[in-house]
């Protein structure tokens, strides 16, 4: 089985790696550890430097509880979602654990919900966590 967590950092994503960590000690599962940014030339070179620093940091405990884990850092200059989305078509997964948190509907309109695209469009069963 291939599970797929989607990190940003957030409280609801680290919340998402423990779930994820759970199931797949449960279903003997692969976890593809997953971070999305857009190739924005705005964001300091320093933040992709710090979100790849805390995937590996991630990695290291998935690896200290032996559970198999690969990460990627996906920088494709899709929107996150999309890019998730894609992500998970390409290496056939068979669930995604994505963390959410509640946004307002005019947060929702402005900022749009990466978790909604993903949860809509993913070709696989999504398990949200908040």
């Amino acid at each position: 089985m291939k599970l797929m967590v989607c990190y940003d950092g957030s409280n609801a994503s680290k919340k998402a790696v423990e779930v994820a960590k759970n199931r797949a000690r449960n279903f003997n599962a692969k976890i593809f550890l997953v971070t999305s940014m857009a190739s924005d030339p705005e964001v300091p070179r320093d933040e992709f430097i710090k979100r790849e620093k805390e995937l590996e940091k991630v990695k290291r405990q998935f690896v200290k509880e032996d559970v198999a884990c690969e990460t990627t850092f996906s920088v494709r200059g899709l929107e996150t979602g999309e890019d998730l989305v894609l992500f998970a078509r390409e290496k056939e997964i068979d669930e995604i654990v994505i963390g959410i948190k509640k946004r307002s509907k005019v947060g929702k309109f402005i900022f749009g919900s990466t978790a909604q695209y993903v949860i809509l469009e993913a070709p696989c069963p999504v398990l949200t966590v908040k």
